[in-house]
């Protein structure tokens, strides 16, 4: 993104042009320079897209646009994805599946929304489809919901072909392990960490057959929060070695946060697809909730204290579109389908950078009909820090600290 329409108090605006890059040892001149001052409130300032589409959507070169067809995918997964009108591949897929076809093992990084559960999914059931002893793959997500998603994807490929999928999420008692591994023949497994540690440990699962093993969400994943179970399952398996549109920052005292986001909601249209608030914590989902009560705004709330049916029934609500708005926290800002919602509001900053992109990857995902927008209310002094990183990123056109997911798409050669 560029910095567009910032201004400072007394300062007047300071936007950049999109041909204008600040140098790598210049010091930019930042629109957030002074906010952490009480004086600041009111300033804002925004990030245009650079780009007119999502690098995952952009139209190949002709040499190197290859159809699902052209991969040598299975004939019935190609029906499978004709069922669920899906198209041509996206550059993720065009880099990926080919190389998973080869046997290889791939680090897939990408941008929010750009078409990764596909582009691991496709090649693993396409190898599963072409050996005869049946080997298995299993895919570990961090929550539930992500599982009963993926799920869902890989149910309505598996169907053509036969295959069986399972999920294995825990929520209950041993005797719900048990069942939720009950079906025979099944060729693939989707599970949480904790669940699937649990299956282990009880012996209700053995991986002695496993051939492709996927970590989906692996930065969630690596996570200290999950490091031992994922090394337990590691140990048991038998393994050798989409672009948002415009994003606005705008410095507020929190006293005037409530009044900016019912204005928000009141001027976005009826028809401008779903709205996802974020909070930081459950408390503040709860309040706000009561709140949008007060003033009729009907809406959804998702957080971490509900019950794991609970949640799964609100977010499946929200996706088919009975209701528009959703606050949550960022219980629903990874992974999670969104291409229904064209704006994000943060009405908490996040605490990190990559709490940061993963709210704002719920905008302009694959199958979204615009680029979408994003919101950003920055209350706090140490909000401050953080947005100082994104806009001085920004306005030199390098990626944020700490956060280098390129994907080469043409590696160097070994000398």
């Amino acid at each position: 993104g560029r910095p567009t329409g910032g201004m400072r108090k007394g300062g007047g605006p300071l936007s950049q042009p999109r041909w204008q890059i600040v140098g790598r040892w210049e010091r930019p001149r930042l629109v957030s320079a002074g906010w952490k001052h009480r004086e600041a409130c009111g300033d804002y300032f925004q990030l245009e897209p650079s780009q007119k589409a999502a690098p995952a959507l952009k139209a190949p070169p002709a040499p190197q646009g290859q159809s699902f067809a052209e991969m040598g995918l299975q004939p019935a997964l190609l029906t499978a994805l004709q069922s669920l009108e899906v198209g041509r591949p996206t550059a993720v897929q065009r880099l990926a599946i080919p190389t998973l076809l080869r046997g290889r093992s791939a680090l897939c990084a990408a941008e929010t929304g750009s078409g990764k559960t596909l582009a691991y999914l496709l090649p693993l059931l396409d190898r599963l489809l072409k050996k005869a002893a049946a080997p298995r793959g299993l895919v570990v997500v961090p929550s539930r919901e992500l599982a009963a998603q993926v799920g869902a994807v890989a149910a309505a490929l598996c169907r053509p072909a036969g295959l069986r999928v399972r999920g294995l999420t825990g929520g209950g008692a041993a005797g719900g392990l048990r069942r939720q591994l009950r079906a025979p023949g099944v060729a693939v497994l989707l599970g949480t960490p904790g669940a699937l540690r649990d299956a282990l440990r009880r012996r209700f699962l053995t991986l002695g057959r496993l051939r492709w093993m996927v970590l989906d969400e692996a930065d969630t994943l690596m996570d200290e929060s999950f490091a031992a179970p994922i090394e337990e399952i590691l140990a048991h398996a038998p393994l050798t070695a989409g672009a948002p549109g415009p994003q606005k920052f705008i410095r507020l005292k929190g006293q005037d946060k409530l009044p900016e986001l019912l204005q928000l909601l009141k001027d976005h249209p009826a028809a401008g697809g779903a709205v996802i608030i974020f909070c930081n914590s459950a408390s503040t989902v709860n309040w706000l909730g009561y709140i949008l009560d007060d003033h009729k705004i009907k809406h959804l709330r998702l957080q971490g204290q509900m019950s794991a049916v609970a949640r799964a029934g609100i977010f499946a609500s929200f996706q088919k579109g009975d209701v528009s708005v959703l606050v949550c926290t960022d219980l629903a800002s990874r992974g999670l389908d969104t291409s229904s919602v064209q704006l994000v509001v943060n009405y908490d900053f996040p605490d990190t950078l990559q709490d940061y992109l993963h709210r704002v990857g719920r905008v302009g995902r694959v199958g979204s009909k615009t680029p979408g927008a994003v919101v950003s209310f920055v209350t706090h002094r140490w909000d401050v820090d953080l947005v100082r990183k994104i806009e001085t990123a920004a306005r030199k056109r390098t990626g944020l600290p700490g956060m280098d997911c390129s994907v080469n798409e043409h590696p160097p050669k070994a000398d």
